[in-house]
C-alpha cells in the first residue's frame, strides 16, 4: 500500500465460481479459463518486477475473495484488517490474517465501521479514503486514527458513483494522479499534477504503480503515451474478465 519500495505481493487464485461475485456492470459473463490465464500473467508480471508473490488458494465460499486488496491496508508499520462493506465478503478477512501476521502487527476495523481497501489510496505519506457504498465515515475514521499514530495524514473523498475510489483515481508516482474526468475538478486533488482521463480511457483510472513501473489495462494507447512522455515505464495487461466483475489492476494483490 505504501509507495516505499515494494518487495512482496499477496494474491489469491480466483475460484471457479468467481462469476457469482458482486458486480454493478453489464459486460457479459466472464470466462473462467481466460480469467485464470490473465491472473497468471498478472502474477508473472509482479514476479518479473522483483516481488515475491505469495499465492493463496481460492475460497469457494467467497467468490470475490481474489480481489484480495479489499481485506487489508498495509503500511511499513502495520496491517489493518478491514470490515468489508458487502456482507457477503466479511468472512474473507479471517483467511488473510495468518499470512499478514507473519509480516506486520495487525489492527482491525470494527463495526459499525466498514472499509474496503479499494477505497484507500496512498499518495506518499497521505491517504485518501473514499466514502462509498462499501466504506463509511466510521470506518474511515478508525483507519485514520491508526494512520495518525504513525504520522501519516489522511482525508476523505466522496465517491460519487461506482464501486470504489480507486475505480476513479490512481497514483502513478512523481506527484501525479490519473483521474477520471468526473474527478478532475475535485478540491481534494487540487495540489497534485494530473492526467485527466476522458471517455474510452476511464478503465485506466485503476492503474498500478509497482516501484518504477506502471501497470495499465491494455488497449489504452493514449494513456500509455501520456505516461511515457513523463519518463514512466509501462506494462499493459489484459484485464477483461476482472473488469466484468468491477475489478482492476489494484484489486488483485496486496503489495508491501
Amino acid at each position: 500500500m505504501s509507495t516505499d519500495t515494494l518487495s512482496h505481493a499477496i494474491v489469491r487464485i480466483p475460484g471457479k465460481n468467481f462469476a457469482r461475485g458482486i458486480t454493478s456492470l453489464e459486460m457479459g459473463i466472464p470466462n473462467f479459463d481466460l480469467m485464470i490465464r490473465q491472473h497468471q500473467n498478472y502474477m508473472d508480471t509482479l514476479l518479473k518486477l522483483g516481488l515475491e508473490v505469495i499465492v493463496l488458494d481460492a475460497l469457494l465460499d467467497f467468490p470475490d475473495a481474489y480481489f484480495v486488496e479489499d481485506v487489508a491496508i498495509i503500511t511499513p508499520e502495520m496491517a489493518v484488517i478491514t470490515n468489508p462493506g458487502a456482507l457477503s465478503r466479511r468472512g474473507e478477512t479471517e483467511f488473510i490474517e495468518p499470512t499478514l501476521a507473519k509480516f506486520r502487527p495487525l489492527r482491525y476495523i470494527t463495526p459499525p465501521g466498514t472499509l474496503d481497501g479499494g477505497d484507500v489510496l496512498a499518495v506518499e505519506k497521505h491517504f485518501f479514503i473514499g466514502l462509498s457504498r462499501r466504506t463509511n465515515q466510521e470506518g474511515a475514521g478508525q483507519l485514520g486514527r491508526f494512520l495518525e499514530s504513525f504520522d501519516y495524514t489522511w482525508s476523505t473523498v466522496e465517491v460519487i458513483s461506482g464501486l470504489h475510489l480507486k475505480s476513479f483515481v490512481s497514483y502513478v508516482g512523481k506527484g501525479i494522479l490519473l483521474l477520471h474526468q468526473a474527478y478532475a475538478d475535485r478540491s481534494e486533488f487540487l495540489d497534485y499534477k494530473k492526467i485527466i482521463l476522458v471517455k474510452n480511457e476511464y478503465a485506466a483510472a485503476n492503474s498500478l504503480l509497482v516501484n518504477d513501473t506502471i501497470l495499465i489495462p491494455n488497449d489504452h494507447l493514449s494513456v500509455r503515451k501520456k505516461l511515457e512522455a513523463l519518463g514512466s515505464t509501462i506494462i499493459e495487461l489484459d484485464m477483461s474478465e476482472a473488469r466484468k466483475m468491477d475489478g482492476g489492476l489494484t484489486c488483485m494483490s496486496l503489495r508491501f
